[in-house]
């Protein structure tokens, strides 16, 4: 395939992220109001979460060397600077996924929100160039648009999609693990034949 198809294809992968976040946003917010659907999503997306956010980082970091070394999109500073908050997240998630440790999550959506942040100072930039930065350089601006599709995405904008999923799938892990370590506290409970009461309670009893 040539450039410009695998640039569309990319496009369309960050589509794609962006209607999976807001999906999870959607439905986060229907279970404040109806715990069942929570549950029912962390028992179906929960187990497969760091899985997935794995994958989004590795097609996210693959695809950002396919731009520069095949492409040859040369990447700014501010490019750079999201690929230190994302390529790191390829081995954490792994190893997360593997061993289980929803652990991780305090360690890598830090990455994930530093690299939106950039990832959206970056796209801006982008819309009004005539903006003094001082992160561009005459050898790789940072208002250089290599690539636009759909009428918004362009690579920063990818950037941002692929953490803004990443971010959305490890708190989907992390209210899994919650709700899962709930229902084992409660079984555990129950198999004991004691309660369980809380200690602001006892307090009130003093």
């Amino acid at each position: 395939m040539d450039v410009a198809t695998v640039a569309t294809l990319f496009a369309l992968l960050t589509v794609v992220a962006d209607v999976a976040v807001i999906a999870i946003a959607l439905v986060a917010l229907a279970g404040r109001r109806r715990p069942k659907v929570r549950q029912e999503t962390g028992d179906t997306l929960g187990p497969s979460a760091l899985w997935l956010a794995f994958l989004v980082a590795s097609i996210a970091t693959l695809g950002s060397l396919y731009l520069s070394e095949v492409a040859h999109f040369v990447p700014c500073t501010l490019c750079w600077y999201q690929r230190i908050a994302m390529y790191p997240l390829v081995p954490i998630l792994l190893i997360a996924a593997w061993r289980h440790e929803v652990a991780v999550v305090r360690f890598a959506i830090p990455l994930t929100v530093a690299g939106a942040a950039i990832a959206i100072y970056h796209y801006q930039l982008e819309r009004f160039p005539t903006q003094v930065s001082v992160s561009c350089d005459v050898a790789a601006p940072c208002t250089v648009v290599w690539i636009w599709r759909f009428h918004f995405v362009s690579i920063p904008f990818m950037a941002l999609s692929g953490f803004a999923l990443i971010t959305a799938l490890l708190l989907v892990a992390r209210s899994a693990s919650r709700v899962n370590a709930d229902e084992t506290d409660a079984k555990l409970t129950a198999s004991d034949g004691t309660v369980s009461v809380p200690a602001h309670h006892v307090e009130g009893r003093r």
